[in-house]
C-alpha cells in the first residue's frame, strides 16, 4: 500500500473538524427551516462546469460523478453540495439520475453485465453498480451524495495518480473513489459483483453484494495510492438519513430486505 504524500495534515485536520462543526451548526438549523417549509426542495443541477481552470493535467479525469433517486433535495443535501463545489473549484460536476443510470449501463455494458444490473432492486446496489462502470468507462471522481471533502480536491490528487481510495479501520471505502478511466481495479470489482448476483449472494445484504466487500475483494494485497478517511472525505456532517431520505422514507439501503435485492 502507497500512500499519498499529504501535505499539512494538522492543516487539513483542522479543515475536518471546522466544516464538520459547520455541518453540524447547519443541519441543526435546517430542522425548524423544514419544519416551516415542509415541502421546500432545492434542485442539484445535472451538469455544472468547473468555475476555475486548471493548468495541471492529471490521468484522473476532472469529473466528479453523484447520483440520487432523486435531485430535488432537502437544504442540508443541497449545502453539502455547495460545499463540495467550493472544494472543487476546478472540477466539473454531474449528477446522473436512476434512470439515467440505466440507459448509460445499457450502452457501455456487455449483455451479461446488463442483465445483472438488471436484476437489481434497491438503489443503493444500482448505485454501487453504476459508479464502477462509469468510472472504468469515463474516468473521475466518485462521492456518495452525503460525501463531504475535507480539503480542495485539487491538492487530493496528483498528475500521476491512477487512483485515490481512502482507507480506514482496515478496509477501503467506496463511498469515496478517484480513478482514471479503463483501471482494472473497477473492472475485477464488478466482475465480482456480477458473479455474486448470477450465484444469488444475498445473504449478507448490499454491503457483500454490491458494496465495499467485493471492493477490497478485488483490491486485495495490491499496492493501491490511497490516504486516510479522515483527512480526504467524511459523511454525515451536512445531512443525515432523516434529510437525506426526506421524501423517500426508509430508502436508505440498510432497510431494504436481503430476500428483496434481487428480481
Amino acid at each position: 500500500m502507497e500512500y499519498n504524500k499529504i501535505n499539512y495534515p494538522t492543516a487539513i485536520l483542522l479543515a475536518n473538524r471546522c466544516s464538520r462543526l459547520l455541518g453540524n451548526i447547519c443541519k441543526t438549523l435546517c430542522y425548524p427551516f423544514h419544519f416551516i417549509f415542509p415541502k421546500k426542495r432545492f434542485t442539484i443541477p445535472e451538469f455544472s462546469p468547473a468555475k476555475r481552470k486548471s493548468q495541471q493535467i492529471t490521468k484522473i479525469n476532472k469529473t466528479i460523478w453523484q447520483t440520487n433517486y432523486t435531485n430535488k433535495v432537502s437544504l442540508p443535501v443541497y449545502l453539502n453540495y455547495l460545499f463540495n463545489r467550493l472544494m472543487s473549484l476546478s472540477y466539473d460536476y454531474r449528477y446522473v439520475s436512476t434512470e439515467e443510470r440505466i440507459e448509460f449501463i445499457r450502452a457501455n455494458a456487455d449483455e451479461r453485465m446488463f442483465a445483472a444490473y438488471s436484476k437489481l432492486t434497491d438503489g443503493a446496489a444500482q448505485a454501487d453498480f453504476w459508479r464502477l462502470l462509469v468510472l472504468y468507462k469515463e474516468g473521475g471522481i466518485y462521492m456518495d451524495i452525503d460525501g463531504q471533502l475535507v480539503w480542495p480536491l485539487s491538492k487530493m490528487i496528483s498528475a500521476e495518480d491512477n487512483e485515490v481510495l481512502v482507507y480506514n479501520k482496515g478496509r477501503y471505502n467506496n463511498y469515496f473513489i478517484a480513478c482514471a478511466k479503463g483501471n482494472l481495479i473497477l473492472k475485477d470489482t464488478l466482475d465480482l459483483i456480477v458473479d455474486n448476483i448470477e450465484q444469488r449472494r444475498v445473504d449478507h445484504g448490499v454491503y457483500h453484494l454490491t458494496g465495499p466487500v467485493p471492493f477490497n475483494t478485488a483490491i486485495g494485497d495490491k499496492k493501491m495510492s490511497v490516504r486516510p478517511e479522515k483527512l480526504t472525505a467524511i459523511q454525515g456532517s451536512f445531512t443525515n438519513e432523516y434529510f437525506q431520505y426526506i421524501d423517500k422514507k426508509r430508502g436508505k439501503w440498510t432497510y431494504a430486505k436481503k430476500e428483496d435485492l434481487l428480481k
